[in-house]
């Protein structure tokens, strides 16, 4: 009885959550208190279980960081990349297109991909109005970018940071077994695009006129911080790169580089705390303990043990229904909510296959599929509903429809080259 209301209640607020029909955070609160007065929460498995309460490392991991990009974002940086991509591009459309795609993947997999799309887009509108081009193709071609660049990196989507988190995975695990496959990922996606979208990019180049007004150094607020916050990024990723090696928890690394920003650009609390998203944060923690129900009540283990009984003996078969699936699946809902309820599920068949090392590639094919279905539809990650919302507001609307005609292309095409890749690289 009480397994099927505890089931009963995540998938109510599951729904609620992938339709949007309240706000997500919200929705995971109602969640959990249902949950308490079913009886299954309690201070000890909320706070305190590593197996079924709150993910602290995922939590202070993303709170470090983006105090980090709320620091750097007073320097002016994002809107000098950007600006300097335009005049790289010279104004034409298709080099501006590969730009602000190489620059986004960039910049994604160095922080995450939801902070890379709230600071790119508005600047991204500014120069299309600024140089007469359309910005569909490249507001949707910024979000192809951010989630397949932020792939790459533990620290660059919030499926990775969780994946990493529960499975005992480092920095440079995902280095390792990710970055090839996100960069020909990458090299088929912006050739991909160029395609999709070549009737907008025949648009002749504006006059020198208009390339000369624009000035990347007149966006750098404060070149002092900007050097500083330069230096002190370069120690941030190599930090990440040997926190195995010195025993510091990556959640402890991006504290510690966010404090040593906040001390080194003497940023105030209002300048620092400006892109902390307490509505995720406070969305993350809820999702763990819901997560953690279904745990306690034994559901998770049971799912997990039939997948493996099935799926036995096939590493190949089982790699391929975690990549498809888990990019089918989230086309509909949004990544984050699917990756922390299966990564439990995904771990007993990584013990079931007698291979617990960072080199299955059943956690790397899970991974590929969570980061690159979230580029199907519009509600598939959150970088889709932020760019979209900026679009919306700005009086450039994309529609839920317009935008997957051209996800699930490049959606497609990702997965095929990650299937490939899988296969080449693991078997």
């Amino acid at each position: 009885m009480i397994t099927a209301a505890v089931i009963g209640v995540f998938l109510v607020t599951y729904a609620f959550i992938a339709t949007e029909k309240i706000n997500r955070a919200t929705a995971a609160l109602g969640g959990v208190a249902a949950m308490t007065l079913l009886g299954v929460i309690d201070a000890e498995s909320a706070f305190f279980n590593l197996e079924t309460g709150v993910d602290w490392n995922v939590v202070f991991l993303l709170f470090g960081m983006m105090v980090v990009v709320g620091v750097l974002k007073q320097t002016g940086m994002f809107e000098f990349l950007a600006l300097l991509a335009v005049k790289a591009s010279g104004g034409r459309p298709a080099r501006l297109m590969v730009l602000v795609i190489l620059t986004t993947a960039v910049i994604s997999a160095l922080l995450d991909n939801i902070t890379t799309v709230l600071l790119i887009a508005p600047v991204m509108l500014g120069v299309c109005r600024q140089l007469g081009l359309a910005p569909m193709p490249y507001l949707l071609t910024l979000v192809f970018a951010s989630n397949i660049g932020g792939a790459a990196t533990l620290i660059g989507d919030p499926p990775n940071i969780i994946i990493a988190s529960r499975a005992g995975l480092t920095f440079n695990d995902f280095l390792i077994h990710m970055l090839p496959g996100v960069l020909a990922i990458l090299v088929v996606t912006t050739l991909l695009c160029l395609v999709l979208f070549r009737k907008d990019l025949r648009v002749p180049p504006p006059d020198a006129a208009v390339l000369d007004a624009i000035s990347p150094s007149s966006a750098i607020t404060h070149r002092r911080n900007l050097i500083v916050c330069v230096v002190l990024l370069a120690l941030l990723m190599v930090a990440f790169g040997l926190h195995n090696a010195l025993h510091i928890d990556p959640s402890i690394v991006a504290m510690m580089g966010a404090g040593a920003m906040v001390l080194f650009t003497r940023a105030t609390p209002q300048e620092f705390l400006e892109e902390v998203e307490w509505n995720t944060l406070v969305f993350f923690m809820a999702l763990f303990v819901l997560v953690g129900c279904l745990v306690q009540v034994g559901v998770i283990g049971d799912i997990g043990e039939f997948a493996a009984d099935k799926l036995a003996g096939e590493p190949f078969l089982a790699s391929t229904v975690l990549l498809f699936g888990s990019a089918i699946l989230g086309a509909f809902v949004d990544n984050i909510p699917y990756t922390t309820a299966t990564v439990p599920i995904v771990m007993d068949l990584v013990h079931a296959s007698g291979d617990p090392s960072s080199g299955n590639p059943l956690w790397w094919a899970f991974a590929l599929g969570a980061d690159l279905g979230g580029n199907t539809t519009a509600v598939a990650a959150g970088a889709n509903v932020v760019v979209l919302g900026i679009a919306h507001k700005e009086g450039h609307p994309i529609s839920f429809w317009q935008f997957t005609k051209y996800g699930i292309v490049v959606t497609a095409a990702s997965l095929l080259v990650a299937w490939g890749y899988v296969w080449l690289r693991y078997f």
